[in-house]
């Protein structure tokens, strides 16, 4: 069975809770920004805008809960397959590691554009 050394993994999947716990964070700002505008703006044009945004970040969030909670778990297996072999995982979790880290840029990537557009609408009704 081949192996992989784990420190790249592990510093991965750091680096990637570090980043879904800063857009969640960053989600939570966007939503009071967006309350703000609601309070402010009752037109019809608005208030479907505001509830596209509020849809959206309802999903992103959910989509981030997901992740943590998938990396968590590949760190789990990673922790148990150390009391094996002390440096190496399997090609399996290694795998596994590799997708969560593509969902995780493409989550990144479309919270990014999420937000863009999000500054684009608040720029016309702040």
């Amino acid at each position: 069975m081949s192996q992989i050394n784990i420190k790249h993994i592990t510093n991965l999947n750091s680096e990637s809770l570090r980043g879904l716990s800063f857009y969640e964070h960053e989600l939570g700002v966007l939503l009071e920004r967006l309350d703000e505008i609601a309070g402010d703006n009752t037109g019809k044009d608005v208030s479907e805008k505001v509830e596209h945004f509020q849809n959206q970040l309802i999903i992103h969030n959910e989509v981030i809960d997901e992740l943590k909670h998938l990396i968590h778990a590949n760190n789990k297996g990673m922790e148990l397959q150390l009391h094996h072999t002390d440096v190496f995982v399997n090609l399996g979790t290694a795998d596994e590691h590799r997708q969560l880290n593509e969902k995780y840029l493409t989550e990144e990537k479309m919270l990014n554009d999420l937000r863009h557009e999000f500054n684009r609408f608040a720029a016309e009704w702040m």
